[in-house]
Protein backbone atom coordinates (compact mmCIF):
# COMPACT_ATOMS: atom_id res chain seq x y z
CA UNK A 1 0.00 0.00 0.00
CA UNK A 2 1.41 3.72 -0.73
CA UNK A 3 1.62 5.77 1.94
CA UNK A 4 -0.32 8.86 1.47
CA UNK A 5 1.49 12.09 0.36
CA UNK A 6 1.22 15.26 2.35
CA UNK A 7 1.43 17.58 -0.71
CA UNK A 8 -2.03 19.25 -1.39
CA UNK A 9 -3.92 17.37 -4.38
CA UNK A 10 -4.68 18.99 -7.13
CA UNK A 11 -7.92 18.39 -8.92
CA UNK A 12 -7.98 16.27 -12.11
CA UNK A 13 -8.73 18.32 -15.63
CA UNK A 14 -12.12 16.69 -15.95
CA UNK A 15 -14.16 18.65 -18.41
CA UNK A 16 -17.92 16.86 -19.71
CA UNK A 17 -18.01 17.67 -23.22
CA UNK A 18 -20.97 15.83 -24.34
CA UNK A 19 -24.05 14.29 -23.05
CA UNK A 20 -26.64 12.20 -24.74
CA UNK A 21 -30.13 13.19 -24.29
CA UNK A 22 -32.84 11.06 -25.72
CA UNK A 23 -36.25 12.72 -26.85
CA UNK A 24 -38.93 11.39 -28.52
CA UNK A 25 -38.66 13.70 -31.51
CA UNK A 26 -34.60 15.01 -31.76
CA UNK A 27 -35.54 18.10 -33.17
CA UNK A 28 -38.45 19.20 -30.95
CA UNK A 29 -36.52 17.94 -27.90
CA UNK A 30 -33.44 20.30 -29.16
CA UNK A 31 -35.80 23.28 -30.19
CA UNK A 32 -37.21 22.84 -26.37
CA UNK A 33 -34.34 23.17 -24.71
CA UNK A 34 -32.37 25.79 -27.03
CA UNK A 35 -35.44 28.10 -26.57
CA UNK A 36 -35.40 27.06 -22.98
CA UNK A 37 -32.28 28.84 -22.26
CA UNK A 38 -31.73 30.90 -25.28
CA UNK A 39 -29.10 28.96 -27.22
CA UNK A 40 -28.70 27.79 -30.63
CA UNK A 41 -29.66 24.50 -32.23
CA UNK A 42 -27.03 22.90 -34.53
CA UNK A 43 -26.66 21.20 -37.57
CA UNK A 44 -27.42 17.44 -36.93
CA UNK A 45 -24.75 15.58 -36.88
CA UNK A 46 -24.96 11.72 -37.10
CA UNK A 47 -28.22 10.51 -35.51
CA UNK A 48 -27.96 13.77 -33.08
CA UNK A 49 -29.11 16.88 -33.22
CA UNK A 50 -26.65 19.24 -31.19
CA UNK A 51 -26.96 22.44 -28.92
CA UNK A 52 -24.04 23.81 -27.44
CA UNK A 53 -24.44 24.61 -23.79
CA UNK A 54 -20.80 26.35 -23.12
CA UNK A 55 -17.48 26.35 -25.21
CA UNK A 56 -17.06 23.15 -23.46
CA UNK A 57 -20.32 21.38 -23.63
CA UNK A 58 -23.00 19.88 -26.15
CA UNK A 59 -26.13 18.01 -25.66
CA UNK A 60 -27.28 15.82 -28.52
CA UNK A 61 -30.50 15.19 -28.72
CA UNK A 62 -30.98 11.58 -29.83
CA UNK A 63 -34.27 9.73 -30.92
CA UNK A 64 -33.04 6.21 -31.95
CA UNK A 65 -33.74 4.35 -28.57
CA UNK A 66 -36.55 4.62 -25.20
CA UNK A 67 -37.01 7.73 -23.16
CA UNK A 68 -36.12 7.58 -19.65
CA UNK A 69 -36.73 11.44 -18.12
CA UNK A 70 -33.48 12.76 -16.87
CA UNK A 71 -32.27 15.28 -14.35
CA UNK A 72 -30.33 18.00 -15.52
CA UNK A 73 -29.24 20.93 -13.19
CA UNK A 74 -27.55 24.05 -14.45
CA UNK A 75 -26.13 27.28 -12.66
CA UNK A 76 -27.10 30.02 -14.71
CA UNK A 77 -26.61 33.87 -13.89
CA UNK A 78 -29.54 36.54 -12.97
CA UNK A 79 -30.33 37.68 -16.36
CA UNK A 80 -30.19 34.16 -18.08
CA UNK A 81 -32.60 32.83 -15.13
CA UNK A 82 -34.79 36.30 -15.77
CA UNK A 83 -34.85 35.57 -19.44
CA UNK A 84 -36.12 31.95 -18.57
CA UNK A 85 -38.88 32.80 -16.74
CA UNK A 86 -39.97 35.27 -19.05
CA UNK A 87 -39.60 32.78 -21.89
CA UNK A 88 -42.06 30.51 -19.57
CA UNK A 89 -44.41 33.26 -19.13
CA UNK A 90 -45.02 32.79 -22.64
CA UNK A 91 -46.34 29.38 -22.67
CA UNK A 92 -48.51 28.29 -20.36
CA UNK A 93 -48.30 24.73 -21.82
CA UNK A 94 -44.76 24.24 -20.38
CA UNK A 95 -45.15 22.78 -16.78
CA UNK A 96 -42.51 24.34 -14.15
CA UNK A 97 -42.45 24.85 -10.67
CA UNK A 98 -39.94 25.22 -7.48
CA UNK A 99 -39.51 22.30 -6.56
CA UNK A 100 -40.07 18.21 -7.13
CA UNK A 101 -42.02 18.30 -3.73
CA UNK A 102 -44.25 21.00 -4.76
CA UNK A 103 -45.45 19.53 -8.44
CA UNK A 104 -45.63 22.06 -11.21
CA UNK A 105 -46.80 24.96 -9.29
CA UNK A 106 -45.55 27.64 -11.55
CA UNK A 107 -43.57 29.28 -9.42
CA UNK A 108 -39.67 29.58 -8.19
CA UNK A 109 -37.93 28.82 -5.14
CA UNK A 110 -35.66 31.00 -2.81
CA UNK A 111 -32.78 28.70 -2.47
CA UNK A 112 -29.14 29.70 -0.50
CA UNK A 113 -30.25 33.25 -1.48
CA UNK A 114 -30.74 32.58 -4.82
CA UNK A 115 -33.63 31.81 -7.31
CA UNK A 116 -34.74 28.26 -8.48
CA UNK A 117 -37.07 26.28 -10.85
CA UNK A 118 -37.74 22.95 -12.25
CA UNK A 119 -38.97 23.13 -15.69
CA UNK A 120 -40.47 19.83 -17.34
CA UNK A 121 -39.39 19.17 -20.92
CA UNK A 122 -42.12 17.38 -23.57
CA UNK A 123 -40.01 13.83 -22.78
CA UNK A 124 -40.11 14.49 -19.10
CA UNK A 125 -36.81 15.87 -18.21
CA UNK A 126 -36.29 17.87 -15.76
CA UNK A 127 -34.35 21.25 -16.41
CA UNK A 128 -33.49 22.93 -13.11
CA UNK A 129 -31.72 26.03 -13.09
CA UNK A 130 -30.39 27.82 -10.24
CA UNK A 131 -28.47 31.30 -9.43
CA UNK A 132 -26.98 30.26 -6.69
CA UNK A 133 -24.82 26.72 -6.19
CA UNK A 134 -26.14 24.94 -2.63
Amino acid sequence: MAAESDAPRQEPSIVLNHTIVPAHDRATGAAFFAGLLGLSVGDPAGPFVPVRVNRELTFDFDDRGRVEPGHYGFLVDDPTFDAVLRWLARRPGVEFGSGPERGWDRDIDRLDGGRCVYVRSPEGHSYELFTVAG
